[in-house]
C-alpha cells in the first residue's frame, strides 16, 4: 500500500524495512526514565479510579475479604497476561522498523502479505477500526483522568465538591491551549514528576501492606479470581468492566515504542512501573480490610486518596493531578502522531501540521485535531460531571482495540513468524478469552455511556475509509483518460513553444501525462525547457534511507520522471529533495522553478464506486483538505493551480 502525493493508494514492491529507526538515543537508564514520563502516564493513573469502580461504581461489589482478594487477583493476572505477556513480551517484537501502534502493525502486515490472502482486506479494515477507536479513547482519557484527580479535593474538604468540574475544565483548557507552543520544555519535567508519582504509589501501598501482609499472597493467587467466577459468575463478569480500567494505557506501550525502543519500555515496566502499581493496588485492598466497618463506606468511594494521612492528602491530590495532566498530554500527542501516520498512509486528508521542535521530529501540533479534542473532552466533562459516570463510557474503545491487536498479532505469529502451532494456539486462545471477556463485559456499559466511544469510532471509521476509497476511485477515473507519456512527447514537444525555466508537475501516478500538464499546454500553449513529472510516495515503513529516496528517469526532450519516497513518520520536503537531483540538467533553483498542481472538483454520480452520500462526504473532505502547497513545503510564490472536474 504505497501512498501517492495526493493521498491515493498504489501497490508496489516494498522497500527494505531493515534500515534504521526513529528511536531516541542515549543510556538505557535515561531512556527508561523518559519512558516512565511519557509512556506510562495513562496506565499509571488508573489506580486513582479503577479499584474504586469495582466497589463503588455502576455494579458495586461488597468490599469484604472475598471480593477484595478476588478483584486484586483479577487485576494482577490481567496485568501479567495482557500487559506483560501480550504487549511487552510479544506484540512489541512486531515493530515496523522500530515503530509501533495499530497503523504501523497494519503497514507491516500489509507490506508482508499484501493482497496475497483473501482476508487481507478484512485485516486492513480491522486495523483502521482500531485507529478509529483510538480517537474515542483519546477523548475520554483526559476527561476521566483529570476529573478523578481533582475529585481528590473532596477527601481534603467536602465543601470543595462544587468546584471540581470548574477546576477540571480550567486545567483541560490550559492543557490544550499550550499545545501550539510545543511540549519540549514541559517534557523535561515529565520523567522526574512521574518517578516521584510512581515512588509515592509504591510507598503508600507498602505502608498499608505492612498492616495486612497476607494481601500479597491473596493478590498473586489466581484461585481467588477463579473462585469468584465459580461462585458469582454474573457479578464477576460485570466486575471485569471495572477491572479493565487498570489496563487502560497498555496499548500505549506499543504505540510509543518508536520514541524509546522496546528495551527501555520493557525495563521501565518490569522493574519500576509494574511493582509500583501492584503495591498500590495491594495497599488499597489492605487499607479497606483494615478499616473499622463504619469507615469502609467512606474510604471505598476514594480508596486511592485515603491511602494518605490527612496531612499528606492535599500533596497527593496535587501530585495525582500533575500525573493526570502528563497522562493527558501523552494521549493528545499520541492523537497528533496517529493522525500524521493516517495522513501519510492515505486514510485522512492533508491537514496543517506544525513542528514544535527543531530537534525532535516527532513533536508536532495539528490545530484541527487539538481543538476538536478539546471541544469533545469539555462536552464529556460537562455531560458526565464525575469520573465514576465517565468510567461507564471508558473501556469499550480500549478493549476493542486490544481485541483487534490480538487478531493482528495472530496474523504475524502464523503467517510471518511461523511460530510453533501448539505454542501459538495456546497463547492466542489465552489472549482471545481474556480480550473477549473484557470486551463483552464492557458492552454492558453501552446504555450508561459506552455508546460514546462506539459512536466516535464509527464516525472516525466512516471518515477514514471514505477518504481512502474516494482517493482511489478519483485516481482510477483520472488514469482512465491518461495519455502515455511517450506519445505526448512525440506529438507535443516538437510543436509547442519552449520557455526558459523548470516546470514541476505534481502527479499521483508514476505513468501517463499529468492533467495539469495537459491543461497548461492547452491554455498557455507553451512548455518549459525542463519538465519534471513528480510523484511523492509514502511507503509502508516509518523511514526511507536517503539512498532510496529518489528514483528518476529521462524521457528525452527535456522531460524527466522523478519519484520521491518517504516513510509514514517522515516530513515531506519537496524543494529540499529536488535540490539533490542529479542527471536532470542543472540544479533546481526555486526562483527558476514553477510548480503546477491539479485541483479536482468532484461531481457525485451514479457510477459504481461509493454511495452518493459518501461521495458528497468525500467531496467535502477534499474541499477542506490542506493545500498541497503547504503540505509539500512548496514556495508560495512559485505555485500554479489548475482545476478540473472528476466524476466518481
Amino acid at each position: 500500500m504505497n501512498i501517492t502525493a495526493t493521498g491515493g493508494a498504489e501497490a508496489e514492491a516494498p522497500l527494505d524495512a531493515s534500515h534504521g529507526h526513529g528511536h531516541a538515543q542515549g543510556p538505557l537508564y535515561k531512556l527508561a526514565i523518559g519512558a516512565v514520563g511519557i509512556v506510562f502516564g495513562d496506565i499509571g493513573t488508573s489506580p486513582i479510579y479503577s479499584f474504586r469502580e469495582t466497589f463503588a461504581g455502576h455494579h458495586p461489589l461488597v468490599p469484604d475479604e472475598f471480593h477484595i482478594h478476588a478483584v486484586l487477583s483479577m487485576i494482577f493476572w490481567s496485568m501479567m497476561i495482557v500487559v506483560t505477556l501480550k504487549y511487552v513480551s510479544i506484540i512489541m517484537r512486531a515493530d515496523n522498523k522500530g515503530e509501533g501502534g495499530s497503523l504501523a502493525l497494519l503497514a507491516l502486515i500489509n507490506r508482508t502479505i499484501g493482497g496475497k490472502k483473501k482476508w487481507a482486506s478484512g485485516i486492513v479494515m480491522m486495523g483502521v477500526f482500531a485507529t478509529a477507536l483510538f480517537y474515542g479513547d483519546s477523548m475520554i482519557t483526559p476527561a476521566i483522568s483529570v476529573l478523578s484527580a481533582v475529585e481528590g479535593l473532596t477527601t481534603v474538604n467536602g465543601g470543595l465538591a462544587p468546584f471540581v468540574v470548574p477546576i477540571a475544565i480550567a486545567i483541560l483548557v490550559g492543557l490544550f491551549a499550550i499545545q501550539a507552543h510545543g511540549t519540549a520544555r514541559v517534557g523535561l519535567f515529565f520523567g522526574p514528576v512521574m518517578l516521584i508519582y510512581f515512588a509515592s504509589l509504591a510507598v503508600l501501598g507498602l505502608i498499608h501492606i505492612m498492616d495486612r501482609p497476607s494481601i500479597v499472597l491473596a493478590m498473586v493467587n489466581p484461585l481467588n479470581a477463579a473462585a469468584f467466577f465459580m461462585e458469582e459468575p454474573v457479578r464477576a463478569f460485570l466486575a471485569m468492566g471495572s477491572v479493565v480500567l487498570a489496563l487502560t494505557g497498555a496499548e500505549a506501550l506499543y504505540a510509543d515504542m518508536g520514541h524509546f525502543g522496546r528495551r527501555p519500555i520493557k525495563v521501565a515496566w518490569l522493574y519500576f512501573v509494574l511493582p509500583a502499581l501492584v503495591l498500590n493496588y495491594m495497599g488499597q485492598g489492605a487499607m479497606l480490610l483494615s478499616l473499622p466497618v463504619g469507615q469502609v463506606g467512606t474510604a471505598v468511594r476514594d480508596p486511592f486518596f485515603y491511602l494518605a494521612s490527612e496531612s499528606m492528602r492535599l500533596p497527593l491530590v496535587l501530585l495525582a493531578t500533575a500525573a493526570t495532566i502528563i497522562a493527558s498530554q501523552a494521549v493528545i500527542s499520541g492523537a497528533f502522531s496517529v493522525t500524521q501516520q493516517a495522513i501519510q498512509l492515505g486514510f485522512v486528508p492533508r491537514l496543517r501540521i506544525t513542528h514544535t521542535s527543531e530537534s525532535a521530529a516527532g513533536q508536532i501540533y495539528i490545530p484541527v485535531v487539538n481543538w476538536a479534542l478539546m471541544v469533545m473532552v469539555l462536552i464529556l466533562v460537562l455531560t458526565f460531571r464525575t469520573s465514576s459516570n465517565l468510567a461507564a463510557a471508558y473501556g469499550i474503545a480500549v478493549t476493542g482495540a486490544m481485541l483487534i491487536d490480538t487478531v493482528l498479532i495472530a496474523v504475524v505469529l502464523i503467517t510471518m513468524w511461523k511460530w510453533n502451532r501448539i505454542i501459538t494456539g495456546a497463547l492466542l486462545a489465552l489472549f482471545v478469552i481474556v480480550d473477549v471477556g473484557y470486551f463483552s463485559s464492557n458492552l454492558t456499559k453501552i446504555p450508561a455511556g459506552g455508546w460514546f466511544p462506539l459512536l466516535v469510532g464509527a464516525i472516525a471509521f466512516t471518515f477514514l475509509t471514505t477518504w481512502a476509497k474516494g482517493r482511489q476511485l478519483m485516481i482510477n477515473r483520472m488514469n482512465e483518460a491518461s495519455l502515455p507519456m511517450e506519445i505526448f512527447i512525440k506529438s507535443a514537444a516538437p510543436s509547442a513553444a519552449r520557455v526558459p525555466g523548470t516546470a514541476v508537475f505534481m502527479t499521483s501516478s508514476a505513468s501517463g501525462v499529468p492533467h495539469a500538464l495537459l491543461h497548461n499546454l492547452k491554455h498557455n500553449k507553451v512548455l518549459h525547457e525542463r519538465i519534471i513529472l513528480l510523484t511523492v510516495r509514502i511507503e509502508d515503513v516509518p523511514y526511507v534511507p536517503d539512498e532510496k529516496r529518489i528514483e528518476q528517469s529521462d524521457y528525452g526532450s527535456g522531460f524527466y520522471r522523478v519519484v520521491l519516497r518517504y516513510g509514514f513518520m517522515e516530513e515531506v520536503d519537496v524543494p529540499s529533495a529536488l535540490a539533490q537531483l542529479k542527471d536532470c540538467g542543472p540544479q533546481c533553483k526555486m526562483m527558476d522553478t514553477s510548480f503546477f498542481l491539479a485541483r479536482q472538483t468532484l461531481l457525485a454520480s451514479s457510477r459504481p464506486g461509493m454511495a452518493i452520500w459518501r461521495e458528497k462526504l468525500f467531496a467535502w473532505m477534499l474541499r477542506n483538505a490542506e493545500s498541497a502547497m503547504e503540505f509539500f513545503k512548496l514556495p508560495t510564490n512559485r505555485v500554479v493551480e489548475l482545476g478540473s472536474q472528476v466524476e466518481i
